[in-house]
């Protein structure tokens, strides 16, 4: 893969449904950092509550969201930054009254391996938000199954400032 420069509007975009719209910045097979864009409109959670091995970071870059991290609520906004270290969980949630765009960085070191990854422990706060395995697991599948599949759709103006 060689370098690129795209636009925003011009990425592919997935309608992930009750968990808002992403864009992978990075759209390589096995990229060293992820890089992702995520569109939240109020009550949307970014991810299930979960834990990685690898550090992660998140920047919002306009609207609200409320961060759920360790069991404790926090209040985001525009140009918040959260740097996530490894083994702690956490996840965002769109707050506010209109969407919210929030950079995501992460490392993947140890993350991609299928064991040791990280897990989606069960969470009575998250799971208030939506936002939470109904029991622990490291499975994907089985922390998103009540989810529908995202599906490819256009980037909407006034996504993003």
């Amino acid at each position: 893969m060689s370098w690129y420069v795209r636009n925003m509007r011009d990425m592919k975009w997935w309608d992930c449904g009750p968990r808002g719209f992403v864009t992978e910045l990075v759209d390589e097979e096995e990229p060293q950092v992820g890089a992702n864009v995520f569109v939240l409109a109020p009550g949307n959670p970014m991810a299930m509550y979960h834990w990685e091995a690898d550090q992660e970071g998140f920047l919002v870059l306009s609207g609200e969201a409320l961060l759920i991290v360790e069991d404790e609520e926090r209040p985001l906004r525009q140009w918040d930054y959260f740097h996530c270290p490894p083994n702690v969980s956490h996840t965002i949630v769109g707050a506010g009254s209109g969407p919210c765009a929030i950079l995501a960085l992460g490392a993947r070191i140890d993350s991609v391996k299928e064991e040791g990854w990280g897990a989606y422990p069960y969470s009575e706060l998250a799971m208030k938000h939506d936002a939470s395995a109904e029991e622990e697991t490291t499975e994907p599948k089985v922390a998103y199954a009540r989810f529908p599949a995202g599906k490819e759709t256009e980037f909407q103006e006034g996504w993003l400032p």
